[in-house]
């Protein structure tokens, strides 16, 4: 069976994807600055160290890897979601290095998870597929940019390495809720909120389906090979209403107030929202908020069934 490394193995991505990689048979080598809950599996090898410790993590791919996953220096996983030069510099850092290195110790495949930040802002309701132009307007989709550019760059320079970018929505859970929330919440007035009876939506990814998605990618069969970009999100928007009868069901939500969705945009138009934008990466765009922007996963489809949602999710 596959070796299988993964960064940011501690983080809420990576231990849930260390999980199911053990529960298939992989054997994984998860680095992290903290220990996660898979260390003592006796398929995991849990190296102690940060992501931008080079020396550390080339000598941890140096024992053999067959895949490479690269979680960390991802929101959701490890970093916050407003983002500092800190963050920017952690991972410029790590891109200079960490593929190259993986090359290097002889790995067959490397899967980064970037984000639907990358792409240029929707001019129509199309569905958005990976032929789409990419222009990112936020501090985070352009880091994540330059990472697809350095993984892109790194897989030319050999003909033995595949590259698999993961452009993947805002990621959910049953316990995990922070995006969802941040679609119907206002810090500023610190309530939740709708608009008419919350019958427009947001492209989200549950986390279960990005793991089916990986784990279909290794488990290809001998002479098929994915690699390239691939949209990893559900297959439908979930509904603004959807969004409040989860939370009422399994979070605290309080009070839900129905405003008037003109009057916001123009406040929103006042205001120095875009600049919170391109730092906050939860930040909601009241602007586009009931445009219905969506992805399509059509590609991602022909390796996974994305089966899980927000009624199934776990």
């Amino acid at each position: 069976m596959k070796t299988v490394f993964v960064t940011g193995a501690s983080g809420l991505m990576g231990k849930e994807l260390c999980e199911a990689l053990l529960a298939k048979g992989f054997s994984v080598i998860g680095v992290d600055s903290t220990p996660g809950s898979n260390v003592g599996d006796p398929n995991f090898t849990f190296v102690q160290a940060s992501i931008e410790d080079k020396d550390a993590v080339t000598k941890a791919m140096s024992n053999g890897i067959d895949v490479l996953i690269h979680l960390a220096c991802t929101v959701d996983n490890d970093f916050p979601n407003n983002l500092t030069p800190a963050e920017e510099k952690k991972a410029a850092a790590v891109d200079k290095y960490l593929y190259k290195a993986a090359i290097s110790a002889g790995v067959n495949d490397m899967i980064l998870i970037s984000t639907h930040q990358v792409y240029a802002p929707a001019k129509t309701r199309e569905p958005i597929r990976e032929t789409a132009a990419e222009k990112p307007t936020t501090i985070y989709g352009k880091m994540k940019f330059d990472s697809e550019k350095a993984l892109s760059k790194a897989v030319k320079s050999t003909a033995s390495t595949k590259g698999v970018i993961a452009r993947i929505c805002p990621i959910y859970t049953k316990s995990y809720a922070p995006n969802l929330h941040s679609k119907i919440y206002d810090p500023k007035d610190g309530c939740s909120y709708i608009y008419g009876y919350g019958d427009y939506g947001f492209s989200f990814c549950c986390l279960y389906n990005l793991i089916d998605f990986i784990i279909g990618i290794l488990n290809a069969a001998p002479g098929i090979n994915y690699q390239g970009i691939y949209n990893v999100c559900d297959t439908k928007p979930i509904m603004a209403k959807e969004i409040v009868d989860f939370e009422r069901q399994f979070h605290k939500l309080g009070a839900v107030v129905q405003r008037n969705y003109s009057s916001d945009v123009v406040k929103s138009a006042m205001s120095f929202g875009s600049k919170i934008a391109k730092t906050d990466y939860r930040y909601n765009d009241v602007s586009i908020a009931c445009s219905n922007i969506s992805y399509d996963n059509t590609k991602a489809q022909r390796i996974s069934t994305f089966r899980w949602k927000l009624s199934n999710t776990k």
